[in-house]
Formats: structure tokens, sequence, C-alpha cells
């Protein structure tokens, strides 16, 4: 086999079904790659799985009983691939002609990068600003404060603010990168073989930088190609219980911090745990009372 596809989905059927689309599309183009493809979904309670089964009956379809999250989904069923390349996509995105196979073509002629990702596009076709360096404590604790906001892209008084989520470049050239965002990876089988399958230990969110960071330890490099285009209709999943992600995001960060920067800073623990749950309690009230504002509806944290 020479390329897996791994979708993990929760209740965003209508997307799934462009996104299984396009990318049917796309290995129908590939006609002498050898492919197939997973969709992992986590108790949807919209009606993907069914639709999944009727419309593409082509894609290898897992039914979870629950929730298990998206580390140990995506774990299911790459514990089933063997492929030379496994591309890690989600659901709300779309293939655009080319994508794969460019980044089929980029790993075999780059033998030192392990891992690379696409040009992401926002769903009005502008570029989505999707790569991040690794989550030092001074950089996120910049970026909670929202002195990344402060002074404009380029102006070297907030350049050493902005480093975090690389706003003075805007995503039009090749480069090395520490960490993309996971809505669309390819990763040769060596990496998978040489550093492991996600964390578990991570419910949503952070379980794609944790793997990245575990990349690199291993030494191999991770590129960004915009020469490969993907469109991705952001966070669809995530906005259905905000709160909850931003909960679940703030203990992901910590457990990274704990689990690579910890060293002999053991002091350091109780600070930032005890921090971090007090931003992610101060933006979830934020976020409930807006949507109070708004006539919306509250969700449970």
């Amino acid at each position: 086999m020479r390329l897996s596809i791994v979708t993990v989905s929760w209740n965003t059927r209508d997307l799934l079904d462009r996104c299984l689309t396009t990318v049917k599309q796309e290995l129908d183009s590939l006609s002498d790659v050898e492919s197939e493809v997973f969709l992992i979904d986590n108790d949807s309670h919209d009606g993907s799985a069914d639709m999944v089964a009727k419309n593409h009956p082509w894609v290898r379809l897992v039914r979870n009983q629950s929730n298990l999250g998206f580390a140990k989904a995506n774990n299911q069923a790459l514990r089933e691939t063997s492929s030379d390349y496994v591309l890690l996509l989600n659901p709300d995105t779309e293939v655009l002609p080319g994508a794969i196979k460019r980044l089929i073509e980029f790993l075999e002629t780059n033998p030192n990068c392990g891992v690379v990702a696409p040009q992401l596009l926002n769903t009005d076709g502008s570029v989505q600003r999707s790569c991040r360096a690794f989550p030092t404590f001074i950089g996120m604790l910049y970026e909670l404060l929202g002195l990344s906001r402060m002074f404009p892209a380029g102006s070297e008084q907030g350049k050493k603010f902005r480093e975090y989520k690389m706003l003075d470049w805007n995503h039009d050239d090749k480069r090395e990168v520490d960490q993309p965002e996971g809505a669309c990876l390819m990763i040769r089988r060596k990496v998978l073989d040489e550093v492991g399958l996600l964390d578990e230990g991570y419910f949503m969110l952070f379980e794609e930088v944790d793997w990245c960071y575990r990349v690199k330890q291993h030494g191999w490099q991770i590129w960004f190609d915009p020469a490969s285009q993907v469109i991705h209709h952001y966070g669809q999943s995530i906005k259905q219980v905000k709160a909850r992600m931003i909960l679940s995001s703030h203990r992901g960060l910590y457990r990274f911090w704990r689990k690579h920067y910890r060293g002999d800073r053991w002091y350091m623990d109780g600070f930032a745990y005890v921090g971090l749950m007090l931003l992610a309690y101060a933006r979830i009230a934020a976020y409930m009372l807006k949507t109070a504002l708004k006539g919306g509806r509250q969700e449970a944290v």
C-alpha cells in the first residue's frame, strides 16, 4: 500500500461528505497510487456514519460507541496501516486538485523530511496562518495575555510577542517549521515506526504539537509546502462544544509543558497549572456571557 488516509469525524456530516468527495476525486487522478481511506466516527449523532456507508462505500468505516477523542481515534486506524505514507485529514477540509500528489512528491524528493503540510485556505479562499512555533512558557504567556495582538505585523517592537503564531510570515513560501496545524499532515512510514503513535493522554488539541515535537527530537524535519493547497473550514467540531474545548486546550498545553519542558523545574508545575486553569475559566466565562447576551443556548462544561 502506498498511501493511507485517516479521518476522524464527530457530527460534521455535510462537511465530511464534501471532504470525502474531494478525496475520491484526487485518488481517482492518482491511478498509480494504491491507497486506502479510514473514517473513524466518534459516536456522531447527526447521521455521519450512515452517510459514509451510503455515499462512500469505498471508505473503511469504523463506528465508535463513544467519543474517544482525536488522538485515540486516529491511533485506531494508524495501527491498521502499513503504507509508505499516511495522511491525517480533518473532516472539515476539502482537498484541492493535485494536493495529495504534491505532498507525496515532496516526501519522495526530500528524504530528511518526515512530515509535510499543505497551505490551508479559509472558506473564502484566503490563506490560513496554520503554522506555529513550539509553545514555550514565555511564548504562550505573551499569547494568552493578548500581547501578540497589540503590535502590527512586521513591527520590530512586537516581534518577540508574535513568534509563537509566526504572524510576520505570510505562509506563502516553502519552509521548515515546528508544528503545522493537524488538519492535514502527511507522514512518512519510517517516522511513525520511530516516533510512535499519538499520545492518547491528549483528548483533543495539542496532540499534534506533542507528536511534532517528538518527530523533531528524532532528527526529522517538518516542512510546509504552499504548492499543495487544502481548504479548511476551521473548527467545525470544536465550535459545537467550545467551552469544553477551551478547557481541553489548556489541559493539553499543561500536559505538553510537563512532559517536555519540566526538567528539574518541578516548582513550576503548580504555578503553570493554576495559571492555565484560571485563564481557561476566564475565557469560558467570557464566551458563555457573550453567548447569553446573543440569546444562544448555554453549554455545559
